[in-house]
């Protein structure tokens, strides 16, 4: 057997080793996190962040979310590491469905370099922009759209940069290295775009600590239903540990916390760290190769 059969075999035995170990994990997770008293919007991103980063997401949601004992969940969550971590796995799970969608449709098509980075960044920045965020957590600005689209437009759009940051380079690397990399009906594909989800994951989570600390964007959340309540309120009550990680209570029934309230940086800031972000993406595309010449 040559190098570069022993090398295809060594590849194949990892791709369906990683593919076993997130089958487990998503079994785990999709059982175990029903019981967590988190939002639904998270527990989805959850469950999607496992399904493209298996054991890694799971380790996650076991470290950061998971109730270690019952009615700890607020005092868990409120670390802002762990505030930080929902945030990026919110935009991770919400932007990357977009960028994977956009990355299947581009190698069906046979789209160039450029077309395929803009339609997996069109897909991505407005999936995860207009559900995933403004529609998903409008609860948090009062039930309205049209203003939740508003201020979650910034927090979406630099976080979704510093993902794409990290996703582009490592598609593109590793999909022409692997055997069936670039063929969305092979295994070896949604393997690549899993590494590429963890790179961007990674890469996205400095950017999310800052909105996160700087009021921009909400964390883990705490949702109990009545019965469950702990502090004896006569109806089902939402925790937002955003921020400094106090614990704010709200309920469902309407006069929900706003959206990363307190206080936030000046616009000046917020305009040289969201052309940061663009600068980042632009390197990332001069690594990736194929788009500047």
């Amino acid at each position: 057997m040559g190098y570069a059969r022993k090398k295809d075999v060594m590849i194949e035995g990892i791709i369906a080793t990683w593919f076993v170990l997130t089958a487990l994990s998503l079994i785990f997770v999709v059982i175990d996190i029903p019981k967590t008293p988190e939002s639904i919007v998270l527990k989805w991103a959850f469950i999607i962040l496992v399904i493209f980063t298996g054991p890694f997401g799971a380790f996650f949601y076991v470290l950061g979310c998971r109730e270690p004992l019952k009615g700890t969940h607020e005092q868990y969550v409120s670390s802002t590491w762990r505030q930080v971590l929902g945030s990026t796995m919110h935009c991770a799970a919400g932007d990357g469905v977009g960028i994977i969608a956009g990355a299947v449709i581009g190698a069906v098509l046979q789209l160039s370099p450029w077309n395929d980075f803009a339609l997996e960044y069109a897909l991505g920045f407005g999936f995860g922009w207009t559900f995933f965020q403004a529609y998903a957590m409008r609860d948090m600005v009062g039930g309205s759209y049209i203003l939740s689209l508003k201020e979650t437009f910034i927090p979406e759009l630099v976080s979704m940069n510093l993902l794409m940051t990290g996703m582009v380079p490592t598609m593109k690397y590793l999909r022409p290295r692997i055997e069936g990399g670039e063929d969305p009906t092979q295994p070896a594909f949604w393997f690549v775009v899993s590494m590429a989800m963890i790179v961007g994951f990674i890469l996205a989570y400095p950017i999310n600590w800052w909105l996160v600390v700087n009021n921009m964007k909400h964390g883990m959340l705490t949702v109990r239903p009545q019965a469950d309540a702990t502090a004896g309120h006569t109806e089902s009550t939402e925790h937002d540990t955003s921020g400094d990680g106090a614990s704010h209570e709200a309920s469902d029934a309407g006069g929900h916390d706003e959206h990363g309230g307190g206080e936030r940086p000046g616009s000046g800031t917020i305009f040289l760290v969201t052309l940061m972000t663009f600068l980042a993406l632009i390197a990332g595309l001069i690594l990736a190769g194929g788009f500047f010449g």
